[in-house]
Formats: structure tokens, sequence, C-alpha cells
């Protein structure tokens, strides 16, 4: 695996790999990589000849009172599992390298819908963070691909937005949850969490799929279903951001005539917070 860390390297390999036509894959991540991760690794190469992964902890997506100085740094071992998958190409920029004029005066990249929503709402300015660097990242590796998880659902429907609004010529692709055997969608967060706190982490799943099976039986009182499944959450010592289910698309809180919806929640438990959602077709 060659691993770069200017952009005029992995731009050089990109350019040379596209002349002789090989098709590109990316995996933007933040590192400390988990089972998640390397899915969406293996989809890239399924589809592509060549799969590009970045490790960048982005402050820019960081709120005041968030974790990114805590966030775990686990470059060794990501590299051991990421050459363990055959990626080709590790991007592993600096902040000066991605922000050479300081986060204060780096341009930023705005999308004006469903960012002041759901975790938009939890967390101001985030997805901003996230639309700035992506569309950073893009332009740096120009993939023909791009992978995002659909565990942040949100997370790829900004990006989805973000990419048709900007005319990107970039094919942007979801990759299914990956969850631990008794259903907790695989976060790097999840390292936070106590043993104690680990044994009720999968309360939202459970919650989620409750919902799912209510919503599929033919009951449409929204409202009530999301308070019942917050109750849930709350009832084993979780406090809830938000339970809300959604149109899939454009995210505005789902009407009886909506028949592709997303049903989200956020809920911490300590000082962790977690994140999952369910999708359905009516």
């Amino acid at each position: 695996m060659q691993i770069f860390t200017q952009f005029s390297e992995i731009r050089a390999f990109v350019k040379a790999a596209k002349m002789q036509g090989k098709r590109i894959g990316f995996v933007p991540t933040m590192g400390n990589l988990h089972e998640g991760h390397l899915q969406l690794v293996r989809q890239a190469k399924q589809t592509n000849d060549i799969c590009v992964v970045s490790i960048f902890v982005n402050p820019l997506q960081f709120g005041l009172s968030e974790d990114w100085e805590q966030y775990p740094r686990t470059f060794d071992s990501d590299v051991e599992k990421l050459k363990g998958e055959n990626t080709e190409v590790l991007f592993y920029p600096s902040e000066s390298e991605m922000y050479p004029n300081g986060m204060q005066n780096q341009t930023r990249v705005f999308c004006p819908t469903m960012t002041d929503i759901l975790c938009g709402a939890s967390r101001p300015g985030h997805f901003e963070g996230v639309t700035t660097v992506v569309t950073k990242l893009l332009h740096i590796v120009k993939p023909h691909e791009a992978i995002f998880g659909i565990k942040d659902f949100q997370q790829l429907a900004v990006i989805r937005r973000m990419a048709e609004d900007l005319c990107m010529d970039v094919q942007i692709s979801a990759s299914p949850i990956a969850r631990a055997a008794d259903g907790l969608a695989l976060s790097s967060r999840n390292g936070y969490l106590t043993d104690e706190e680990r044994l009720t982490a999968n309360q939202i799943y459970k919650s989620l799929q409750w919902v799912q099976s209510q919503l599929a039986s033919g009951e449409t009182n929204y409202k009530q279903l999301e308070e019942a499944a917050s109750k849930q959450i709350e009832a084993v010592g979780m406090r809830i951001d938000y339970f809300s289910i959604r149109n899939a698309k454009t995210l505005e809180e789902a009407v009886s005539e909506d028949a592709n919806l997303v049903v989200l929640a956020a809920a911490y438990l300590g000082n962790t917070r977690l994140i999952d959602n369910v999708t359905i077709t009516l």
C-alpha cells in the first residue's frame, strides 16, 4: 500500500492511473477504522480498479464542546487493517496541508437544506465542516466513485445534495450499516462506552426495528410512534437527542403520502452520542 501525505503526490498517482484506464474508488474516513469502514473499502474494490482511502480527523466538523482532541488516532493499526484488505492507496494529509490558510480563513461549502435539523440542530456548524472537507477531498482525489456509510444517513443525504448542486463529476454511493451481533451500529465512538453501557447500547436499534414493524403493519400516527420509541430508549438510561420519522429523500417530517421513509435516532449513553437509522418503503 502506498501512503501519500501531499496533494501533489495523490494527484499525480490518480492522474497516472486514469491515463491507464483505471477506475478510482474513494473512501474518506477519520481513522480509528472498524469493520464498518472496511466494508466501505471492500465495496470500493468491487466496483473500481483502485481504492483510495483517506484518514483525516477534520477539526472543522467538531463543535467547541466536542471531542476533536480526544478522538482516537490509531494510525498504525489503521494501516494494518487497510493492508489486510489489499488497499492500494492511503491519503494521510496534515491539518496544514488541508487548511493551508488556517481554518478561520478557509472558504466554506454550505448546504442550505437538511443541515439545521436532526444532527445539525444538535451540532451547529457540523455539516458545514463535513461538506467543506468532502468537497476538498473530492477535488484533490478526483475519484470516479466515493462511498459513504448509511449509518450517517443525514450526512449521506447532504453530500448527495451538495454533489448534485455543485455538478460534481463523481458517483456518490452508499454502503449498508455494519452492525455488531446484537444489532448495535458500528462506530468509532462505541469505544467510549463502558462495559456496562455497552450492554444497553443496542436499545436504539431495537426501538428503530419496533417502529419499522409498526409502520409496515400500517400504523400512521408518526408522532405517537416517535414518543413511544423515545420512552423505550430512555427507559434503559439513555438521554434522547431526537427520534424522528422522515421522508428518506428530503429529510422533511414524514406525512402519510410518503412511500420512502427513514427512521432516525440519536441518543446519549453516558457521555457518548450514538446515532442509528432504518429505512422502509411502504
